[in-house]
């Protein structure tokens, strides 16, 4: 919390100038042959002055990355894939226009992320193991002379094998590595090198937990020998301990930042990081997928059952049966509508309808009416509110009569299984989704369902209730488009089929053949083409 304090963090019309002297002395040394190395273990705060702009443009960035990090381990990419795909994506968002404003950008951004971060358990360590992943991702990218001169320039405690060593152990190492690779070409290409000693570590076999579970090293009186693809897992040791210290320290102290001369300019806007959406906010956006109907309060049945999101479907079923919500699940079901085109006119139509039995007349004019025209920006500060996000129902628990929220979520499995039973989707995709909702992957699970529906994989995910439904009017379209008949126009435009015009062949008496221009007398034919 002290970086904050220390420095200025000037409003957008200002001008921020200085750059931290902490990220100039980490470029100097962590620039090796002209290549910069996108490695730090952050042990010291900037240091200088940066816009309001910056601090929250970097942060957005850098969440871009972490939260693609996430994206990518639950699509199951593991291994050298895994960080290849991190790397590209740091790339994506991370780089600057200098390389000095690069490692700038790097290192505030990390600092503002712990900030918004520390204030939960949950928090910390879903950053926690994020940073793990970006960092291990970036030490694998770096020139073994860079990771080595990383490794002395922090003082890890790695010990890089002697000749003597290495040729005491150097057949259990060709061992352990063929099991690991399985090309004894690319292991006996490593050992005839006369360096080959300098791309094993050795330390202690408690420093690399996990290369221990996976059977990838070397054990031999309490020490592991480690080669130098996996030299990661040895640094990310140091690393994790001391981010995780560091989020500590900060939790304690973010009452007092909270509460303190900040309060009105940063905290809310720290504070709102960790639950930021960073996709389309469907704000007034007709989201159908690029079709060309309009909506109306009468087609809503229709579309629930075609193309509406289960958080959505349970409250239309729920409002359908009690003709009532409360306030919440109205405000999520509300702008939802609001966000896939549905009119006011036609909003006030259909809510009116609903809730007749328990608010006819005066009675749902009194007292909803205008809620629904406040969240079209007709009344109060009219403000037009944007539908919310998966991150933010995700995150709304219901409480007692209340059916808002993110039911991948909020019900048990029993419950969940049942509701998808009624969505016609296949065994296989209703275990599926049940097991990622179970393991927390909320999302994964609506991704699921929308596959199984729609007939087809889901490459960007699920971000949004609008986004599921955007992206179901899409196919939905395009298949409807396929399966009607061509019209009276396009068939007139189509060009005729073509008469195809077979050559015949004349013989000696004038009368034509399909056959070879050669009979079986070797008299020779002469080719007349004939309609």
């Amino acid at each position: 919390m002290s970086w904050v304090k220390a420095n200025r963090i000037l409003n957008s019309h200002d001008k921020a100038i200085a750059v931290s002297k902490e990220i100039s002395g980490s470029l100097s040394s962590a620039q090796q042959n002209g290549r910069v190395v996108m490695v730090s273990m952050y042990d010291e705060a900037p240091d200088g002055d940066i816009s309001l702009e910056e601090f929250e443009r970097f942060a957005v960035d850098r969440l871009h990355v972490l939260r693609g990090i996430e994206d990518l381990k639950a699509r199951n990419y593991k291994g050298d894939e895994l960080l290849d795909r991190i790397v590209k994506l740091a790339q994506v968002h991370l780089k600057d226009a200098t390389k000095e404003s690069t490692m700038r950008k790097d290192v505030a951004s990390h600092y503002v992320l712990r900030l918004a971060f520390c204030q939960t358990e949950d928090k910390r360590k879903w950053f926690l193991n994020q940073e793990c992943e970006l960092f291990r991702a970036r030490f694998k990218d770096m020139l073994s002379s860079d990771q080595r001169a990383f490794i002395e320039q922090h003082g890890l405690p790695v010990q890089v094998l002697t000749r003597a060593e290495f040729e005491d152990v150097q057949e259990c190492l060709k061992a352990t590595l063929q099991s690991i690779t399985n090309s004894v070409a690319q292991v006996q290409s490593l050992f005839s090198s006369s360096g080959a000693h300098e791309s094993f570590y050795k330390v202690g076999f408690e420093k690399v937990p996990d290369l221990v579970a996976m059977r990838r090293v070397y054990l031999r009186e309490g020490f592991a020998y480690v080669s130098r693809d996996q030299i990661g897992s040895l640094v990310m040791a140091p690393f994790r301990s001391h981010l995780s210290k560091h989020l500590a320290l900060l939790s304690r102290q973010w009452s007092a930042f909270s509460a303190g001369e900040e309060k009105e300019r940063l905290v809310p806007l720290v504070s709102g990081l960790s639950e930021r959406y960073l996709g389309p906010d469907y704000n007034g956006v007709k989201s159908s997928g690029g079709s060309e109907e309009s909506i109306n309060a009468s087609m809503l049945p229709r579309l629930q059952k075609e193309s509406f999101p289960l958080c959505m479907s349970v409250m239309m079923d729920s409002l359908r049966t009690q003709h009532h919500l409360k306030h919440t699940g109205r405000q999520q079901l509300g702008l939802f509508l609001k966000g896939i085109g549905l009119p006011m006119e036609e909003a006030i139509r259909f809510w009116r309808t609903e809730m007749a039995p328990i608010a006819p007349g005066d009675k749902f004019d009194k007292q909803y009416l205008y809620n629904i025209r406040h969240n079209y920006g007709k009344e109060g500060k009219r403000q037009d509110y944007t539908p919310h996000s998966c991150l933010k129902i995700i995150n709304a628990m219901p409480g007692p009569g209340q059916v808002h929220g993110c039911p991948y979520r909020v019900m048990g499995e029993e419950s969940l299984r049942h509701s998808l039973s009624r969505l016609d989707l296949s065994a296989s995709k209703v275990d599926e989704a049940v097991k990622k909702a179970t393991q927390g992957h909320y999302q994964l699970a609506c991704a699921t369902v929308w596959e199984g529906k729609m007939g087809c994989s889901c490459d960007t995910g699920i971000n949004h209730p609008n986004q599921y439904f955007a992206e179901s009017r899409k196919v939905l379209t395009v298949d409807e488009k396929l399966s009607l008949p061509p019209t009276e126009e396009a068939m007139m435009m189509t060009p005729a089929p073509t008469l195809r015009k077979t050559p015949r062949w004349e013989d000696g008496d004038g009368e034509t053949t399909n056959s070879s221009h050669i009979d079986a007398h070797g008299k020779k034919k002469v080719a007349k083409i004939v309609a």
